[in-house]
């Protein structure tokens, strides 16, 4: 059975605190695991979560700030420590090679496990698996930092009345899908498309226009709100998002469920990001993330 969630690992904005974890998430994707920004301290979240080292196929990195990628040492040396015998891709800003480097090589280990290298240097697509597409939009950040984006291929779904009207049944079913007309019955007397899910990782960004290209229309969206609205001006100047900010642009891209995360330390109740999202205006399933909380991809409508 397919399963398609987030596991959050960590939640604190560029310090962790006694109750969150420097950034980590890892997106299960049916057979796959996509690992998001692993801040320090990931390996040990990834072990409180029951994440282990071969659920991993890719790991995204937005940029290169400490809370976003520390722990990629420790993880890319647990890979090889563990010997994940499959392939295992990782992408970030082509412009911080050089702390890539630093931070696969930081010590000493055997090396294993062979770490495909693809570096992000410009919007679009990174890679096509069997059930997505990966894709990158560059964000408004004091160093370069990417976005991802995750789009299920679009596909039909079946409508047994339209099957029945037309004498359509049994191996038949089949045989439409794959031909694509049966009898002068084409595939689309008989279906409709059944939209791909989509979703979203925006890490450290002000508002630019990669940021609604990565939200529109998802499923989950998971964005960061450093901030509270009172603080927008502070916000503006370190590259980062407000609550109402990032409900908004859920807001207007018709997001399904909304996860906010990436807290400053400065606040110290979660509820009222809730609140200033609410009244900026988003109706939806909405989640202010802490540390280990697993959240599901909406099921489709």
């Amino acid at each position: 059975m397919s399963v398609r969630e987030l596991v959050v690992l960590g939640t604190a904005s560029q310090v962790p605190t006694r109750h969150r974890n420097h950034n980590g998430y890892l997106l299960r994707w049916d057979g796959e695991g996509i690992l998001f920004d692993p801040g320090e301290g990931t390996q040990r979240q990834m072990l409180r979560a029951g994440v282990a080292a071969h659920d991993l196929n890719r790991i995204c990195v937005t940029h290169f700030h400490g809370d976003h990628s520390l722990g990629l040492a420790g993880v890319i040396q647990r890979i090889n420590l563990d010997k994940v015998p499959h392939e295992i891709t990782a992408h970030y800003p082509r412009s911080g090679q050089r702390f890539f480097d630093r931070l696969r090589y930081a010590t000493a280990y055997r090396e294993t496990v062979g770490i495909t290298e693809a570096p992000v240097a410009a919007d679009g697509s990174l890679a096509r698996a069997n059930s997505y597409t990966l894709e990158a939009r560059k964000l408004s950040h004091p160093v370069e930092s990417y976005g991802y984006r995750i789009v299920e291929p679009d596909g039909r779904r079946m409508l047994p009345e339209r099957l029945a009207a037309h004498g359509i049944k049994g191996p038949d079913v089949g045989r439409i899908q794959r031909e694509g007309e049966l009898g002068g019955v084409s595939l689309a007397d008989v279906s409709e498309t059944r939209r791909g899910q989509r979703f979203a990782f925006v890490m450290d960004t002000r508002l630019c226009d990669g940021v609604y290209a990565l939200a529109e229309g998802c499923d989950l969206l998971v964005i960061e709100s450093t901030f509270l609205d009172e603080d927008e001006e502070l916000a503006v100047e370190h590259g980062h998002l407000t609550a109402g900010q990032a409900a908004r642009v859920a807001r207007d891209a018709g997001v399904r469920h909304l996860v906010l995360t990436h807290f400053s330390q400065r606040y110290t109740d979660p509820d009222e990001f809730e609140r200033q999202a609410r009244a900026a205006g988003y109706d939806g399933e909405l989640t202010v993330a802490h540390d280990l909380l697993r959240v599901p991809v909406p099921k489709r409508r």
